[in-house]
């Protein structure tokens, strides 16, 4: 096991493309024209390699958060002890099961715990547009629509980890809102007054798929039924930028799950997430 360098950029898209939709958030970052190494301070990529050191066989990204890449059980055992032996506080772990909760359980024997571990959210995709109408209603989200996309962004966040983004830096999470604004990856509808009534968010783009994120539904419009014109809305637009749009859900969200299912996703692995 290594770091990985600029010559190892090859190799690591080849990796990613084992899996386009699970490993999505490594292919956005990296982008088209990207190297393996991050620009990123403090960021590294490590690789694990077979073969006396030829084969790329799975590898981890290791910045604010933790994500594994194509790793098995054995390599998940290495990274983790990398992390112990080389850690700092991260966001999260976050990504397919087997390799996240193999990580922490590498933390965990040094004495290294988590605020929360969500061990089984189901990976679901879609690569044809929902079956159910679409809400027209839902657009690309403009700029002058910013302060009111953060507030509900900054709402879902808090409902989701139960602490505001705010915390890790206020000006570090307008900067994300704006960027996905601009990007065209916030998708939303809103009352005349501004007030957001439903939002969602392209969190990775990348060639081969995109990940949904960021899906929030004003409470004041829960129960009606809404959600899943709305989620029918979104993969639609996110088609447009790929053939395969994924997302994954906490299995206890019965009611999301619900939804999901029948705007017409379907479930394709089991991801998991560690917060700190």
């Amino acid at each position: 096991m290594r770091v990985l360098v600029h010559e190892d950029t090859d190799a690591l898209r080849a990796l990613i493309a084992r899996d386009p939709v699970a490993n999505v958030f490594i292919a956005a970052l990296l982008g088209p024209g990207g190297s393996a190494v991050p620009s990123q301070p403090g960021t590294v990529i490590l690789g694990f390699f077979e073969h006396d050191g030829e084969d790329l066989d799975g590898a981890c990204w290791v910045g604010s958060n933790v994500v594994p890449i194509e790793a098995s059980a054995a390599h998940s055992a290495y990274f983790g002890r990398w992390l112990a032996t080389h850690w700092t506080t991260h966001a999260s772990i976050f990504g397919p099961a087997e390799a996240v909760l193999g990580i922490m359980a590498e933390l965990a024997n040094v004495g290294i715990r988590a605020q929360e571990v969500r061990a089984k959210q189901p990976l679901l995709i879609m690569d044809k547009p929902s079956p159910l109408p679409s809400n027209p209603a839902l657009t690309i989200s403009r700029s002058g629509q910013f302060e009111e996309i953060l507030l509900a962004a900054a709402t879902m966040f808090e409902e989701e980890v139960g602490y505001s983004p705010f915390l890790g830096g206020e000006e570090n999470y307008r900067r994300k809102v704006a960027w996905l604004i601009s990007r065209g990856h916030s998708f939303s509808h809103c009352e005349p007054n501004g007030e957001v009534i439903f939002k969602a968010d392209l969190g990775a783009v990348a060639g081969m798929a995109t990940q949904i994120q960021g899906v929030w539904l004003n409470p004041r419009y829960r129960g009606l039924g809404l959600s899943a014109g709305y989620m029918a809305a979104v993969v639609n637009l996110a088609l447009a930028l790929a053939p395969v749009t994924s997302l994954y859900v906490n299995d206890f969200n019965l009611r999301a799950r619900a939804a999901y299912a029948k705007v017409g996703f379907e479930q394709v692995g089991t991801f998991a997430t560690v917060l700190f």
